[in-house]
């Protein structure tokens, strides 16, 4: 694994942004950079981080790591459904075809945890049409994995539980696509738990987004990363559930703790500032992961992010 000196030699390189205009109409959220142009999207993966839709900071190879996981999962399953991914020309760059997004996140959870725990401690839980059963304990694992679907809030906003009936009755998607985006949700998360249990990991919870290209339903943005999922070190799961204590959290869980526990922060307000200690023990976090998944060592040229990535979009005659 890349060392704490690499990792904080790394710190000053971050991409927080990339402005390139001549690659086409930006819009910017809160890790990617989108540039458009025709029918094709140029996603820039930056190292932004933001928790409960505040962007913190950046954190050292964040995007590439995101990226890199983000198309090993798109192979992994190809089979199940279609991806927007037409070609990587850097390790953070994915283009896609453009695709019209659903105004709602499936998020599939296999254990009760986060957010969700939160809002069944404060009996908020039931904004998703779910009749929960009482005497749950934090960080049980459901007998099978349920859809939690949220809104998609602009940048400050947040994103609000929403049940299915409530997606269908403001014909968010329609009813036929909604059991489509369903089904392949749960097929996903399968997936993508019986690798990571291969692996000595759960696959916690995760939130997919979906859309229509060329009147097809198609998987977008990432999948299976640890900013858009939770995962938990599989061997120690029954001790710690058994006494209470907190999991091994290999995920942007880290950080929405050390908001929560450190300064009380959860969403309201000013977030504070980043220290380069949390910026450090999250990239190794995400590499961590990253190496488990994929079994290979993390190895990246480091140094200026958008010097690099703007040699690569010249190589493949995108800019």
């Amino acid at each position: 694994m890349i060392s704490d000196a690499q990792l904080r030699a790394q710190l000053p390189h971050t991409l927080r942004q990339l402005d390139l205009p001549s690659l086409g109409s930006l819009y910017r959220g809160k890790v990617r950079d989108n540039y458009s142009r025709g029918d094709q999207i140029v996603m820039v993966t930056s190292d932004r981080v933001s928790a409960f839709d505040h962007v913190l900071g950046t954190i050292p190879f964040k995007g590439e790591v995101l990226s890199r996981l983000t198309t090993f999962w798109f192979e992994k399953v190809k089979d199940i459904a279609p991806t927007h991914i037409l070609s990587v020309p850097d390790p953070s760059v994915m283009v896609v075809k453009r695709a019209s997004a659903f105004p709602v996140e499936i998020v599939i959870r296999g254990y009760i945890t986060g957010s969700l725990w939160r809002d069944y401690q404060s009996g908020k839980a039931g904004a998703y049409g779910i009749d929960w059963p009482v005497g749950l304990k934090k960080d049980q694992r459901f007998d099978r994995p349920i859809i939690t679907p949220s809104t998609k809030a602009e940048y400050g906003k947040h994103d609000e539980p929403i049940s299915e009936a409530e997606i269908l009755k403001q014909k968010l998607v329609t009813p036929e696509l909604w059991r489509e985006a369903c089904d392949v949700a749960q097929r996903l998360f399968a997936r993508g738990q019986e690798w990571a249990a291969s692996r000595g990991l759960i696959l916690v919870d995760t939130k997919y987004e979906m859309g229509l290209a060329g009147g097809k339903l198609v998987v977008i943005d990432e999948i299976h990363t640890p900013d858009s999922s939770r995962y938990w070190l599989a061997r120690e799961y029954l001790q710690r559930f058994m006494a209470g204590q907190e999991q091994q959290m290999l995920d942007k869980e880290n950080i929405r703790q050390w908001l929560i526990k450190e300064h009380g922060f959860s969403g309201h307000g000013k977030p504070p500032a980043l220290t380069d200690d949390v910026r450090v023990m999250l990239a190794k976090k995400y590499i961590e992961v990253f190496e488990l998944l994929t079994g290979e060592t993390f190895v990246s040229s480091g140094g200026d992010v958008q010097a690099r990535i703007e040699q690569n979009l010249k190589k493949a005659g995108l800019l």
